[in-house]
């Protein structure tokens, strides 16, 4: 069929743009890295003057500069020649914690790009590629992106849409986050409510020694612990809250860590899901959220899930019809939307 020149072209410009994001997704790691934004934001410089602050190679650093500003991530007086950061610039690269921060998704991106020969092997035999086989940058860039997130909105709206629940915190209650990771989404939480108890659990256990020292600095250890479990058969009994963030889709048995949860919570209890937003169908999360969301979905959590028992492969859009069903047949009777964000749908579960 003969080719069609102004599609041809319009792809092609999809392509320049997708190319120069891929390799500009490094520049941006090694900026984090060394600190480059942090020093930027505190005053426009030159490249000698950032050399000199951050104690690298000024022609290196002169390159580097040229690509941020190519990719719109820094300003560039050409008057003065100089670089600096504005504020939205800053919110996004400079200022850790910020519900903006985005450099931890590009350390996920480089995470991914190290998986590709284990990834085309598995596209062969059909096996699963565990959270553990991963670079350890999947485990730090996933802690980054997701806890600024949960630092917007977790304490604020989240806990709050959940009937009940936030006064019962503030009382003193029991939770268990499983899947918790770094623990990010676990210190948060106890932060915000000094009264209540809370046990982190993850299968991975260098995330729960990471989790563990996390919550000395934060100065919530005395009420906050972490343990290495599967969400299957973690420990403990008559807690108010249970909460799974962003995880249950990768789990192997979804189901079987529901009905777990059901047999953790008091008569009266909580499970609050956080999954990453989602459409019910295809054709509805075709756009750039559900883009990033299947490319991670294909490196990380459908292989994840298929190294595990049960291996059921929700993936990373499973969306709400499939997140109730597991539910459901975890024996939970009651399932509602109460939140959502652009990157995130909240939902309620009781027995």
């Amino acid at each position: 069929m003969p080719v069609d020149e102004a599609r041809l072209n319009a792809f092609m410009e999809k392509f320049v743009h997708d190319i120069g994001a891929v390799m500009h997704a490094a520049t941006v790691v090694l900026g984090d890295e060394l600190g480059l934004y942090k020093a930027l934001a505190e005053k426009p410089m030159t490249a000698d003057m950032l050399a000199a602050k951050t104690r690298t190679d000024a022609r290196y650093l002169r390159e580097w500069l040229s690509a941020q500003a190519a990719s719109g991530y820094v300003e560039y007086d050409a008057d003065t020649d100089s670089f600096s950061l504005n504020e939205e610039q800053a919110l996004a690269l400079a200022q850790e914690g910020s519900p903006a921060f985005i450099p931890g998704a590009f350390q996920i991106a480089v995470a991914q790009f190290r998986a590709i020969p284990k990834m085309v092997d598995i596209f062969h035999n059909g096996r699963g590629l565990g959270w553990h086989e991963h670079d350890p940058a999947l485990f730090h860039g996933t802690e980054r992106f997701f806890r600024p997130g949960y630092a917007a909105h977790l304490v604020g709206e989240w806990i709050p849409s959940l009937e009940g629940i936030d006064a019962r915190l503030k009382a003193g209650g029991m939770v268990a986050d499983v899947g918790c990771g770094h623990g990010a989404s676990t210190i948060i939480m106890a932060q915000a409510y000094p009264a209540s108890t809370f046990r982190g659990f993850d299968y991975h256990e260098p995330s729960i020694r990471y989790a563990t020292e996390s919550a000395r600095r934060a100065g919530v250890s005395n009420r906050v612990t972490f343990e290495v479990a599967a969400a299957k058969d973690y420990p403990g009994s008559g807690y108010d809250l249970a909460t799974v963030f962003d995880c249950l889709h990768d789990m192997g048995d979804p189901v079987g860590a529901a009905r777990h949860i059901r047999e953790s919570l008091k008569p009266d209890g909580c499970w609050m899901i956080v999954e990453p937003f989602a459409n019910d169908r295809l054709q509805d999360n075709l756009n750039p959220i559900g883009r990033v969301f299947y490319s991670a979905s294909t490196f990380i959590c459908t292989p994840g899930s298929r190294s595990q028992e049960g291996a059921m492969c929700l993936g990373a859009q499973a969306g709400e019809a499939r997140m109730r069903g597991v539910t459901e047949q975890g024996g939970f009777g009651s399932f509602r939307r109460t939140a959502q964000t652009p990157f995130n749908l909240v939902y309620e579960v009781r027995p």
